[in-house]
């Protein structure tokens, strides 16, 4: 937890794009690794700010180009899954990836030290590893159920300035019927309209010394 998230493990301050906050170990007994073991695995799950930065990143992701991902951690020992030799003292006679009695060669990552980092790259040491892009609310908590009426109440807002003639029902039958995505897309492009037509005024911008003013922002 709380580690951070980069790009092809570059530690550098503005590679810098999202963090953990939260990670479990879980097992998922329908399935085998290449060696037969009960798939284990660690899930993650990570924030980042949805702005203007980030949004082609965002839309990467979302789109599943952005996928796969990597840790950057220290282990005590690197070794040979079939002589059980350390690697990083050098090679030992086995190819990875190739059977030997039965059992596929691999490096075994041994006693984990830290992680530093996980990172999005193009080609992971973990074939698997990357974006899950899923999320599985609490028992009782309907996060689509909020998204669907926060994005509604939103595009009822903008819609009455940009389409006054424009019955409110029919808007809000539009919106009962369509999917989270196109709510989200239509109400960043009335809100987007709507800024431009309207634009916020903030009502303690202070006047220039010289310039006299009659509070016109206070007055309904």
């Amino acid at each position: 937890m709380g580690k951070t998230g980069i790009f092809d493990h570059n530690a550098v301050s503005r590679n810098q794009t999202a963090r953990i906050y939260s990670a479990q170990v879980k097992t998922d007994a329908s399935r085998r690794t290449a060696d037969g073991e009960i798939y284990t695995y660690v899930e993650a799950r990570a924030y980042m700010l949805r702005n203007e930065k980030n949004k082609d990143l965002i839309s990467e992701i979302e789109a599943g180009i952005k996928k796969e991902t990597s840790v950057g951690c220290s282990v005590a020992a690197i070794r040979c899954s079939i002589c059980g030799r350390d690697l990083r003292g050098g090679a030992c006679g086995h190819v990875r990836g190739k059977e030997y009695d039965g059992k596929i060669c691999c490096s075994l990552l041994c006693d984990p030290q830290d992680a530093y980092e996980w990172s999005f790259v193009a080609v992971p040491a973990q074939k698997n590893a990357g974006v899950i892009k899923s999320f599985i609310p609490a028992e009782g908590e309907n996060y689509e159920s909020e998204l669907r009426d926060e994005y509604r109440s939103s595009i009822l807002r903008d819609a009455s300035l940009l389409l006054p003639g424009v019955p409110r029902e029919l808007i809000a039958d539009i919106c009962g019927s369509a999917e989270l995505k196109s709510l989200r897309s239509l109400r960043d492009s009335l809100r987007s309209e709507a800024a431009g037509k309207s634009p916020l005024v903030r009502q303690l911008t202070a006047a220039p010394a010289e310039e006299k003013t009659n509070n016109s922002e206070y007055r309904i």
